[in-house]
C-alpha cells in the first residue's frame, strides 16, 4: 500500500484524481493541502481519513508519504516538483508538467538523482477513442501514416474552479499560456505516438480572435512536420460550438474521430468501412475518472519499478519543447526546427 498525498483541490483533483484514487486498493492518500483554506472541507468530506496541511511544504516535510499527486496551476508546479524530489518523494503532476524547457532538464536530473518518478499526467492517451485509434495504428490497419488533421473547438477554457481569483487559465503569469498550453500538450503527446516518429519542424500562428480581454491567446494554428508525414492543427476556445475532430490517413486508408465515434476506411482491394462508438468522447467534459486511473497506473508501475522511468518524461520533454518553439515561431513568423532532445525520444508502449 502506496501513501500519497493531494496537492491542490481544484476541479481536475475533485473530480478526476480523487475518484480515480479512491477506486484503488493500492494507494491511501493520507493527506491534502491548497492555498484555499476553504477547500478543506472539501477534502474532509471527500477524504475523511486524511489529514489537511495548511501549506505544501508542511505537508511534503511529514515522512510517511511515499508520493505527491500535484494538481495546482502550472506556474507552481516547478517549486513543488523540486521540493517533494528533494525531499525523497516520487511526483505524479497535471500537464503541462513545467512551462520551460530548462525547468524540465533540471527536475530530471534531480529525480535521476535521487531516484524517483517524475511523471506527467498525459491522460488522452486513456480515452477509448484514442486507445482504440492508437491499436489500429499499431496493429497497421491504415499502414504508413501520412498526414493528421485535428481540430480541438471550444467555446470557452475549462472553469479553473477559483471563484475568488477569476479563472486562471486565461492568466499568462499563472497559466503560462492560453489555449496552445491548455490543449496543445496534449495533442503533441499523441500525435507523437500516432505518427511514431519525431517531428522535425513546426510553425504556429497564435491569435485572438474573440476573448479580446484575456492577455492569452484563444486560438492556435499549427503545422508540424515529420520525416514522412505532417500534422495540421486547429485550437480554439472561440468557436461556437464544443466538439474534437481527427483525421489520420494512411497509406492504406483513414482513421476519422468524430468526438464518440470513430470511423476506419480501408482503401485498395480490401476497401472496408466499420464504425466504434467511443464514450465518453472527447469534448464530453474535462474531467475523467477513467481515465486518469489508467494514467496513474502507468506512474505506479514505474514506482514500483515494473516499466521504464523515461517514457513519459520523453513525452514531457517534447511537449514543453514544440510549445516553446511553437511561441516563437509566432514571434518570427516562420516554421522552426527542432534541435536534439536532452532525453531519449518516446517509444510505443504495447501495454496502452
Amino acid at each position: 500500500m502506496l501513501r500519497g498525498a493531494i496537492v491542490g483541490l481544484g476541479n481536475v483533483a475533485v473530480h478526476a484524481h480523487l475518484p480515480g484514487w479512491l477506486q484503488r486498493s493500492d494507494v491511501e492518500i493520507v493527506a491534502a493541502t491548497d492555498t484555499l483554506p476553504t477547500r478543506r472541507a472539501a477534502a474532509e468530506a471527500l477524504l475523511p481519513g486524511a489529514r489537511w496541511h495548511d501549506s505544501a511544504a508542511e505537508l511534503m516535510a511529514r515522512g510517511d508519504l511515499d508520493f505527491v499527486d500535484i494538481c495546482t496551476p502550472p506556474s507552481s508546479h516547478a517549486g513543488l516538483i523540486r521540493t517533494a524530489l528533494q525531499r525523497g518523494l516520487h511526483v505524479l503532476c497535471e500537464k503541462p508538467l513545467v512551462c520551460s524547457v530548462d525547468e524540465l532538464a533540471a527536475l530530471a536530473r534531480l529525480a535521476a538523482a535521487r531516484d524517483r518518478v517524475l511523471h506527467t499526467v498525459h491522460n488522452w492517451h486513456y480515452a477509448p477513442i484514442i486507445q482504440r485509434t492508437w491499436t489500429l495504428l499499431r496493429d497497421g490497419a491504415i499502414g504508413q501514416v501520412r498526414r493528421v488533421v485535428w481540430q480541438t473547438l471550444r467555446t470557452k477554457p475549462a472553469d479553473g474552479g477559483d471563484e475568488r481569483n477569476g479563472n486562471w487559465r486565461v492568466n499568462p503569469d499563472v497559466a503560462g499560456g492560453g489555449i496552445l498550453t491548455d490543449h496543445g500538450w496534449h495533442i503533441f503527446y499523441v500525435l507523437q505516438r500516432w505518427i511514431g516518429q519525431r517531428p522535425t519542424s513546426i510553425s504556429a500562428t497564435l491569435e485572438t480572435r474573440q476573448h479580446t480581454q484575456w492577455p492569452v491567446e484563444d486560438t492556435a494554428t499549427l503545422r508540424l512536420t515529420f520525416p514522412e508525414a505532417t500534422a495540421e492543427v486547429l485550437l480554439t476556445w472561440a468557436s461556437n460550438v464544443r466538439r474534437t475532430w481527427a483525421e489520420v490517413t494512411g497509406t492504406e486508408g483513414t482513421i476519422r474521430l468524430e468526438d464518440g465515434t470513430l470511423v476506419l476506411k480501408r482503401s485498395g482491394r480490401e476497401r472496408l468501412e466499420r464504425r466504434w462508438t467511443c464514450r465518453p468522447g472527447l469534448s464530453e467534459g474535462s474531467h475523467h475518472p477513467d481515465w486518469f486511473h489508467t494514467a496513474a497506473d502507468h506512474f505506479l508501475a514505474a514506482v514500483n519499478g515494473l516499466s521504464p522511468r523515461t517514457a513519459n518524461l520523453a513525452e514531457a520533454s517534447l511537449c514543453v519543447t514544440l510549445e516553446a518553439l511553437a511561441r516563437e515561431s509566432n514571434h518570427r513568423g516562420q516554421a522552426l526546427s527542432l534541435s536534439p532532445l536532452s532525453v531519449p525520444l518516446p517509444g510505443p508502449e504495447s501495454s496502452l
